[in-house]
């Protein structure tokens, strides 16, 4: 009824009383855990919509390792959602960002016990699990909840295994027994896993040396179907390089390799391993991201020229050291891959030494470089050098971001030029570039 006590017609109601379920599931799609359960209460129309497949196939739960009454709600109801309505999970993500106690790490591994036995049971479609940053080599995992919690996880991948496709462990930080024991889960009761997207990278604790472990050359050799692996170079070997040559060349188009200056990675890979694996994997890309390992007489060591390498990634701690010299990596080394390398990431400090005609010489050599990122101690012109040669057709970059590092307190003069060199660039720069520049104090 109205106000005048008439009595409203259907097409008077509110439109959304009418409005077509593909509206109606965008809106419960953007909708939080809580905004969805009350929406629901509307009506049966709207209570229905609640148990769509679609709106719960994804979820992504973060447990804060610091105690908090809003984290802990946060957490507990994802959780129970995830029960609730994990028939329907394809895609499921978990992060433990930095425990500071043992309570917190017992609390999270008895959730995941209940998490993992619930879903093993209720579900039988998860494509895709990614658990982060666990960082069990950490004292506040006691031996025992460190246990129980890896015994549940390989319970639930054994149950799962013949689904999962992607599968991301990535900080993990385990013994060479226990992540193989882990990765062997994949493969129970059958030869091989089917997982396509492999991601261990820091999935071993710092200082082991992988690569000469026989039972991770055994666990890796039961994946037959990989597409991306990402791994530490602690785990390269020729053995491995063989394997994933005979087991996965008809698959396998990226490798995403860390190498960090806490791994040993003193072993001696052979370059002729690389080539027989790009002569198999015709399709391989390889990116190598280098972690405070600068030095050249170790990356020549790693960066063989048989690698299709396509980003490079050097990063290194905020110190200078007049002992080291980037000029050789750059006008010796990084143009060796000038006709594959697509990526370039620097981070470095030269405070001691201008590569201002190094760097802008190895961007022109690379015929397919198109993204280029620098933090480091450089000229402001140099930004006007990089624009002026695509400018002139010299260089096909699409992405240039560029941190340019000084000594002083201020950069009013920096920023004066470099507002200049983007007036006077700025058609290029609309037209097709990523670009970003500042200036940047490092006192």
């Amino acid at each position: 009824m109205d106000e005048e006590g008439q009595l409203i017609q259907p097409q008077d109601q509110s439109c959304w009383a009418t409005l077509p379920d593909v509206c109606l599931h965008r809106i419960f799609w953007w909708l939080g855990d809580k905004d969805r359960s009350r929406a629901a209460l509307v009506c049966r129309r709207w209570n229905q919509m609640m148990y769509s497949a679609d709106l719960w196939r994804h979820r992504a739960i973060t447990f804060s390792g610091r105690h908090s009454r809003v984290h802990a709600y946060e957490f507990e109801s994802a959780v129970w959602y995830v029960k609730k309505f994990g028939r329907y999970l394809e895609h499921l993500e978990i992060k433990f960002l930095t425990p500071y106690s043992v309570v917190l790490t017992r609390k999270f591994q008895v959730t995941m016990q209940g998490l993992f036995s619930c879903l093993g049971k209720r579900n039988n479609r998860l494509k895709s699990l990614s658990i982060q940053y666990l960082e069990l080599d950490r004292l506040v995992w006691r031996n025992s909840i460190r246990s129980l919690f890896l015994k549940s996880l390989s319970s639930f991948l054994k149950k799962m295994g013949k689904h999962l496709d992607h599968l991301n462990l990535k900080g993990a930080r385990l013994t060479v027994e226990q992540g193989c024991h882990i990765l062997n889960s994949l493969s129970y009761l059958r030869t091989e896993s089917a997982v396509s997207e492999l991601n261990i990278e820091d999935y071993f604790s710092h200082r082991l040396a992988v690569y000469s472990s026989l039972q991770f050359n055994q666990t890796m050799a039961t994946f037959r179907n990989l597409v991306s692996l990402t791994l530490n170079y602690n785990c390269i070997s020729d053995e491995l390089l063989e394997n994933l040559g005979e087991n996965n060349a008809g698959t396998l188009w990226s490798m995403n390799i860390k190498c960090h200056a806490h791994d040993p990675h003193g072993q001696v890979v052979w370059g002729m391993s690389w080539a027989k694996l790009a002569r198999y994997a015709t399709k391989l890309k390889v990116n190598f991201v280098f972690e405070k390992v600068v030095k050249y007489e170790r990356l020549a060591r790693i960066l063989l020229q048989e690698i299709p390498i396509r980003s490079i990634s050097l990063r290194n701690c905020s110190f200078s050291n007049p002992d080291w010299s980037m000029k050789p990596t750059l006008t010796d080394l990084l143009p060796t891959f000038r006709h594959t390398l697509q990526k370039l990431s620097f981070e470095f400090n030269n405070n001691h030494e201008s590569l201002e005609e190094e760097l802008h010489l190895l961007i022109l050599s690379c015929t397919e470089l198109f993204y280029f990122n620098i933090w480091a101690f450089l000229d402001v012109n140099f930004v006007e050098q990089i624009l002026k040669s695509q400018e002139e057709g010299r260089c096909a970059l699409r992405t240039l971001k560029v941190r340019i590092y000084t000594n002083r307190y201020e950069t009013p003069e920096e920023d004066r030029t470099l507002r200049h060199i983007y007036r006077k660039y700025r058609k290029l720069i609309d037209s097709e570039f990523n670009y970003f520049s500042v200036a940047y104090c490092m006192t």
